[in-house]
C-alpha cells in the first residue's frame, strides 16, 4: 500500500468521531456539574448535539464506504489511522450515558463494549507483529487504551452484574497497556520526533478516563483515584502551554477535534472529584476546567460549522489505496 501525495485531502475522516467523544464527555461534565448548582438545560442541550454530529457522521462514513470502499477500508487498516476507528466504538460508549436507562440504551452500550474490544485486540495485534518502523508511533495509539477504559464508565447504570468481570478485565488491560504506549509517545517527545499536534493531549486521557472508570468500579475515590487526578492535572499544565503554541497562528483543521476529549474527560474528572472531595480548591479546579473544556469546544464547533458554510471541510492527511 502506498500513501497519497502529502499534500492530499481527505474529507470527513472516520476520526471525526472524536468531536462526538468531546462533546458527550462536555455533556457528562455539565451534568455532574448541574449537581452542584449548574443549570441543567446545558448538558442536555449539549447531548442533544452530541446525537446530532453523531448521526450525521454516521451517514457521512457509510457514503464514503458506498462511494469508495476501497480507501475508506484502507484508512481502517493503515498503522496511522486505524486507531481513529476505536473514536466510533467509543462514541458508542458515551452515548447511551446520556440517554434514559433503558434497552436502547443498554443494546449500544454492549454493542460499543464488542466492538472496542475487538477494536483494540486488532491494534495491539498489528502493533506486536515487528512490521512497524519507530517513526510510525502517535499519539493516536493511545485511543484504544482509552476506549478500553471507556468501557466501563456505564457500567454501574447500564450494565448487568454478569459482565462486573469482563469490565475488571477492561480495567485492567486499559491501565497496563496504557504504560508502553504512553512511553513509545514521550519517548518520541524527548527525542524530539515529529508528534501530530492536536493528538498530544491524547497523553492525557488514560490518567483522566482512568480515574472515572476506577471510581466508577470502586465506587469511592481513593488514594489510587487522587494518584490518576493528580496525574491528569499535572500532564495538562504540561501539555496545553505546548499545544496552543503549536497551533497558535496555524489555519484550523477538524483534525483539531482531538483536543475535544481530553480536555473534556478532565473537566468530567474534575467534577466528580470535587463531589466526592468538596473543599475550596477541588470546586475551583472543577470551575476552571469545565470552562476551559467548554470555551475550547464551542471554539471548535464554531470553526468546524464556518468551515462547513464556506465548503471547507478538508483535512490534509496521508491516507492509503
Amino acid at each position: 500500500m502506498e500513501a497519497k501525495d502529502a499534500g492530499t485531502a481527505v474529507p470527513w475522516p472516520v476520526g471525526l468521531f472524536a468531536s462526538v467523544m468531546g462533546l458527550a464527555g462536555l455533556s457528562v461534565a455539565w451534568r455532574l456539574a448541574a449537581r452542584a448548582g449548574a443549570a441543567g438545560w446545558i448538558g442536555d442541550g449539549i447531548a442533544v448535539l452530541a446525537w446530532l454530529v453523531f448521526l450525521l457522521l454516521v451517514g457521512v462514513q457509510l457514503q464514503r464506504a458506498w462511494r469508495d470502499g476501497k480507501a475508506w477500508r484502507a484508512e481502517l487498516r493503515h498503522p496511522a489511522t486505524a486507531p481513529f476507528l476505536g473514536t466510533f466504538w467509543i462514541s458508542l460508549l458515551l452515548l447511551p450515558m446520556l440517554l434514559p436507562v433503558g434497552m436502547p440504551a443498554r443494546a449500544m452500550w454492549l454493542a460499543g463494549c464488542a466492538g472496542m474490544l475487538v477494536c483494540a485486540w486488532r491494534n495491539f495485534l498489528q502493533w506486536t507483529a515487528g512490521t512497524l518502523e519507530e517513526g510510525q508511533v502517535s499519539a493516536a495509539w493511545l485511543i484504544p487504551v482509552v476506549g478500553l477504559l471507556d468501557i466501563p464508565l456505564a457500567f454501574p447504570l447500564l450494565g448487568p452484574p454478569v459482565l462486573g468481570e469482563v469490565m475488571l478485565f477492561a480495567l485492567a488491560a486499559g491501565f497496563v497497556l496504557a504504560i508502553p504506549v504512553f512511553s513509545l509517545v514521550f519517548g518520541r517527545l524527548v527525542s524530539r520526533a515529529p508528534v501530530a499536534q492536536p493528538t498530544l493531549l491524547i497523553l492525557l486521557a488514560p490518567f483522566a478516563v482512568g480515574f472515572s472508570a476506577y471510581v466508577a468500579m470502586a465506587g469511592a475515590v481513593d488514594a489510587l483515584a487522587r494518584s490518576l487526578f493528580y496525574l491528569d492535572l499535572f500532564l495538562l499544565a504540561v501539555l496545553l502551554p505546548r499545544v496552543y503554541s503549536m497551533l497558535r497562528g496555524q489555519p484550523f483543521r477538524l483534525s483539531w477535534w482531538a483536543l475535544s476529549f481530553p480536555l473534556a474527560a478532565s473537566a468530567v474528572a474534575a467534577q466528580r472529584y470535587a463531589l466526592a472531595v468538596p473543599t475550596m480548591f477541588s470546586r475551583a479546579i472543577a470551575v476552571a476546567l469545565l470552562a476551559l473544556a467548554t470555551v475550547a469546544i464551542g471554539a471548535l464547533a464554531w470553526r468546524s460549522l464556518r468551515g462547513l458554510v464556506r465548503g471547507e471541510m478538508l483535512v490534509p492527511v496521508a491516507t492509503v489505496r
